[in-house]
């Protein structure tokens, strides 16, 4: 399992499996052993210990742990640790915990949920545990070392999955009340204004400027359907299986609820439209050569699986969602300056906050 920054590692990010990216538990992370062993053997069938904690490389927001026991690994994500200081809505941990307990037997591929923790007095702060998957996590999005068709097999099932998600019926897997009714933009739009005022450590003109244009600018609510959204569906959030191109689990589900699946399938396509020397993305790079599907033809296929079809300007969806991952960006930043980020990647993850937030404005000018 890991958890990386919403918008990129620094750039010589090494292509391995977060799952071999462990270290110790750092010192703000720590917690008691003994006794997340005992409430595991009271409360995960087959449990037994003697269990060893370590923490996995990766983690802006959510800390996210491997449990190792004599017969098997599990994997924990909790709450970062009780010195920090967690802004409103961040950090839910249960809600992760609910939606991939619920999408469990659908075609989304999510990792077995064994328990789930809110009680604070067990080790300081709420988690859950879950099931540890072995596979790949590919960071890199131009997939290197693959063969063109390697690289399609690979890009066609992240579309799959994702087209799999937003087919889902919220209320058929008990997640009518997931999200709030109303207008999806409205309701994101004015959580990451607040959001990022309230992580505000330098003023960007750039994020300003959006959080006045956007709510001028949102679609017309027409569709009538909300779907599952994942959030922060990317490639490195996905576990693929160790030697085909077959996703075993969609991991990170912090943001998810539920909303506009367009604009949730427009914030994966912003690979297509980042640098990737500044962040993970594939914009600029010969994606015919490589054998990755250019923009259109991956969206064709979108909706193709879906029976969707885009409806206003693709510039402000994708406007939208670069203000979203500034603002979240930010509020990475903000846990940098008070000491609390949970991932050394953290500091440079913050300074692309701004760089981020100009490229929404300029997508945000192509509006018609």
């Amino acid at each position: 399992m890991t958890q990386a920054s919403p918008a990129g590692e620094p750039e010589h990010t090494p292509d391995y499996s977060a799952f071999e990216g462990t270290r110790p538990v750092s010192d703000k992370q720590r917690f008691d052993t003994d006794q997340l062993g005992t409430w595991l053997t009271q409360h995960v069938d087959g449990f037994a210990g003697p269990l060893t904690v370590e923490q996995f490389a990766g983690g802006q927001s959510n800390p996210t742990f491997k449990l190792v026991t004599p017969s098997r690994s599990y994997v924990m994500r909790s709450k970062p640790g009780p010195a920090a200081k967690l802004l409103p809505s961040a950090h839910a941990v249960e809600r992760e915990y609910r939606v991939m307990h619920a999408l469990a037997h659908t075609d989304v591929p999510v990792a077995k949920m064994l328990a789930l923790c809110e009680d604070e007095s067990v080790i300081g702060r709420a988690f859950y545990v879950m099931e540890f998957v072995q596979g790949r996590v590919l960071w890199d999005q131009s997939l290197p070392g693959m063969t063109p068709d390697e690289r399609s097999a690979i890009y066609d099932e992240m579309n799959r999955v994702i087209a799999a998600l937003h087919s889902v019926d919220p209320a058929a897997v008990g997640l009518a009340g997931y999200g709030k009714p109303g207008n999806y933009f409205a309701r994101q739009i004015g959580r990451w204004s607040k959001q990022y005022v309230a992580s505000e450590t330098e003023p960007i003109e750039a994020m300003n400027r959006l959080i006045e244009w956007l709510p001028q600018h949102m679609p017309a609510d027409t569709r009538g359907r909300a779907s599952i959204v994942h959030g922060d569906y990317r490639l490195d959030n996905l576990i693929f299986h160790p030697h085909e191109p077959r996703v075993l689990a969609v991991l990170d589900w912090e943001l998810s609820t539920l909303g506009d699946p367009l604009a949730d399938f427009a914030y994966h396509c912003m690979a297509w439209h980042v640098d990737p020397t500044q962040f993970r993305g594939i914009a600029g790079l010969d994606w015919a050569a490589l054998g990755i599907p250019d923009e259109a033809h991956y969206v064709e296929r979108y909706c193709a699986r879906t029976g969707f079809q885009i409806e206003g300007d693709w510039n402000f969806y994708l406007a939208y969602n670069m203000f979203r991952i500034a603002a979240i960006l930010q509020g990475i930043m903000k846990r940098v300056v008070d000491g609390t980020a949970a991932s050394a990647q953290a500091v440079d993850a913050g300074r692309r906050a701004k760089p981020m937030a100009e490229l929404a404005w300029r997508y945000a000018q192509k509006v018609r």
